[in-house]
């Protein structure tokens, strides 16, 4: 049986960045979902306010009560903030108001697969300021739902990129690949974007770490010595990948057409590529999680905060990402 509608429930965010702003939008929408966004009412409404949007909040104390979206509304489950916010002015004070917003979306997503999440920028440095160790959703998020290996990947039209290793210092990142992370990793990949993604056998490109994939050992040996090893078992067991591939050559559209997700060993060797190409456009999908999760390509934007240059491309992409994801299972 289809779901009708399914619930997507959108955290908005670090209150003095684009989040909502970029919520607010989505009162300009007509969207096949019954949509929530969880935060402050006077604070997405005072920035509706300022942005000139002509769209109505509509408070609603439970999930339950959600109706389908609609253009010119906006359904607001609430939650208060501790001070009051100043567009482009971040208070730590403000940072527990950020993750009680994941919190509850995490809650209300737990064993309901009708429900999905899509969050808004954070703002980790303030988080931090506040005295509480975050280094991002992905990380958090797999905390809180006991995932012991979440896997970031980034989504646009044409390009699929995932990560090794997430939100770590560049020095600490040769370290961390280890065989029993690129087993685990590749395998919550192949696993998911069959479940999720309906691919029926990914085609996983898998990036060196060292330049020239290490140039048969003498610029690095980790490709030798961890990765083939473990790429050939894999492919013994039946997960369609290649690799170590050079980075420098690996978005190339001969490596591109044989693949359908790039596997990068670290932040900054895959993710400056696909937003390159398609920036705005692009979609956060936390994969190795018990629920489904979205969220837009970018941060916190605290210039753009209250200006109306903030565009919401990216959280519609997402949204749109997380409605299908869910009627995938359905």
């Amino acid at each position: 049986m289809k779901l009708s509608y399914p619930t997507i429930i959108v955290t908005s965010g670090e209150p003095a960045g684009i989040g909502p702003d970029i919520c607010g939008k989505l009162g300009s929408y007509e969207l096949p979902a019954r949509l929530i966004v969880l935060g402050d009412p006077d604070v997405i409404g005072l920035r509706i306010k300022d942005l000139g949007m002509q769209i109505s909040l509509k408070v609603i104390d439970s999930i339950s009560k959600a109706k389908k979206h609609n253009e010119g509304s906006l359904q607001i489950l609430p939650i208060q903030t501790k001070l009051s916010v100043d567009a482009g002015k971040p208070n730590p004070q403000n940072a527990h108001y950020v993750l009680q917003q994941l919190e509850t979306a995490t809650r209300l997503c737990s064993n309901n697969s009708t429900t999905a999440l899509v969050t808004a920028p954070v703002q980790k440095s303030t988080i931090v300021d506040a005295g509480i160790p975050f280094t991002g959703h992905t990380e958090w998020l797999a905390k809180q739902t006991y995932s012991s290996r979440p896997v970031m990947m980034l989504v646009s039209d044409s390009l699929k990129v995932a990560l090794a290793t997430t939100h770590l210092p560049l020095e600490k990142v040769s370290a961390a690949i280890t065989e029993e992370l690129l087993e685990e990793i590749i395998t919550i990949l192949d696993h998911d974007l069959k479940s999720q993604f309906l691919i029926k056998s990914p085609r996983i490109m898998v990036l060196g770490l060292n330049p020239h994939a290490g140039e048969n050992g003498k610029l690095g040996s980790q490709e030798t010595i961890i990765m083939k090893p473990i790429l050939k078992s894999l492919c013994e067991r039946g997960i369609n990948l290649f690799g170590p591939v050079p980075a420098d050559t690996a978005f190339r559209n001969d490596y591109l057409k044989q693949s359908d997700v790039v596997l990068a060993m670290y932040h900054d060797q895959g993710l400056p590529v696909i937003k390159a190409l398609s920036f705005g456009n692009t979609v956060n999908v936390t994969l190795g999680l018990p629920i489904i999760r979205t969220s837009v390509d970018h941060g916190t934007a605290l210039d753009l905060a209250g200006t109306g240059y903030a565009k919401e491309n990216s959280l519609l992409k997402a949204i749109e990402l997380a409605i299908n994801l869910v009627n995938r299972c359905h």
